[in-house]
């Protein structure tokens, strides 16, 4: 099966990895976050919704996970121990 999009999987790779790398540091967390739960529910709809309608169903339960998950973290944002924090506090003072 050849994919309609063959540049998605390079656009993913790098989301996953730079982006986990970055929430990891807390850095931009609020924008990549919100970039990473959108490629999560991207990959749901995709490749997991025309399986079934229900995630048990399609065996699409991590993706639906990692979106909501990244949306929280693009909600609520890195926490006090992230670089995000530490530069905040410096533009402060």
């Amino acid at each position: 099966m050849a994919l309609a999009f063959p540049q998605l999987p390079w656009f993913a790779g790098v989301i996953e990895l730079v982006g986990g790398a970055l929430i990891v540091l807390g850095l931009f967390t609020r924008i990549v976050a919100f970039l990473a739960s959108g490629e999560m529910a991207f990959a749901y709809f995709m490749v997991h919704a025309p399986n079934g309608p229900l995630p048990i169903m399609n065996h699409g339960e991590l993706a639906a996970l990692y979106s909501f998950l990244f949306l929280f973290l693009a909600a609520h944002g890195g926490g006090p121990f992230s670089l995000d924090a530490t530069t905040r506090k410096r533009r402060r003072a």
